[in-house]
C-alpha cells in the first residue's frame, strides 16, 4: 500500500516548515528517503525535520561526512548517498545499521542506494518550480496511512 500527498512552498521557510510537520508525526526506526536535483531543498527539508522531532542544533549537509548524528526527542541519523560509491561503501560496512536503529534515518541522495532502504519509509521528492518555489510529493511506502495530519502547502 501507498499514500502520496502533494505539496508546494513558495519559500525555504515553507520547505522547512512541511519537513517539521512530518518531524512531528516521525518515530524510532522511521527513514526518510529524499531525492531531488541539486539546490532542491533537501537539507532544508532535513532542517525541518529536525525541528519537528525537536533538535535545536544547526543542520547541514553530510556530503563529505557522509553522515550526521542529531541528538532530540528521537535521534535523527542524517546520511547523503550523493557519491553513490561512497554512499553503499558507507552502508556495506555497518552504516546500514543507523537506517534500522533508535532513531530516525533521513537520507539525501536515496535512489543512489534505494536497495538498502527499507520498504516501508517515507519518500520525499523536491522539484524546483522557480526560484524560490518546489513542489514536494510525499509518499508512505508502508502499511496503513501516516500522512493524514499533513495539509499545509498540499496542493488542490
Amino acid at each position: 500500500m501507498s499514500e502520496t500527498r502533494e505539496f508546494h512552498s513558495a519559500s525555504a521557510r515553507d520547505t522547512e516548515a512541511l519537513g517539521a510537520a512530518l518531524g512531528a508525526l516521525l518515530g524510532p526506526g522511521d527513514v526518510v528517503a529524499l531525492d531531488g536535483e541539486l539546490g532542491g531543498g533537501k537539507t532544508c527539508f532535513v532542517r525541518g525535520l529536525a525541528r519537528g522531532l525537536g533538535i535545536s542544533a544547526p543542520v547541514s549537509s553530510p556530503t563529505f561526512q557522509l553522515m550526521h548524528a542529531y541528538p532530540g526527542r528521537v535521534p535523527l541519523y542524517h546520511l547523503d548517498a550523493w557519491m553513490r560509491e561512497r554512499g553503499e561503501g558507507f552502508l556495506a560496512e555497518g552504516g546500514a545499521e543507523w537506517l534500522r536503529a533508535d532513531g530516525v534515518a533521513a537520507v539525501e541522495w536515496a535512489g543512489n542506494v534505494r536497495p538498502w532502504l527499507p520498504e516501508a519509509r517515507f519518500e520525499v521528492e523536491l522539484r524546483h518550480a522557480g526560484e524560490d518555489r518546489r513542489e514536494l510529493t510525499l509518499r508512505w511506502t508502508g502499511p496503513g496511512e501516516r500522512l493524514g495530519a499533513l495539509r499545509a502547502g498540499e496542493k488542490a
